[in-house]
């Protein structure tokens, strides 16, 4: 019986911290774009739908692994 009353307040405390932790990675915005990186890995390259700044990263990586071999 003295164990519950050390496992109540531990297992509350535990679950305060975990709902912090995900109320702060909510705020933070790491679920906002759950499907982008999937669906980002089908774009084409030259696709003029693509931003600016995604087309200059994607032809830098491509230069720097053609620099590679």
């Amino acid at each position: 019986m003295d164990i519950i009353y050390t496992l109540i307040p531990g297992m509350i405390i535990i679950g305060l911290a975990l709902v912090g932790i995900l109320i702060w990675m909510a705020k933070r915005g790491q679920f906002d774009d759950m499907e982008g990186d999937g669906n980002r890995i089908l774009m084409d390259d030259d696709d003029p739908l693509l931003p600016d700044e995604m087309r200059r990263s994607v032809q830098d990586e491509k230069s720097d692994d053609s620099k590679a071999e």
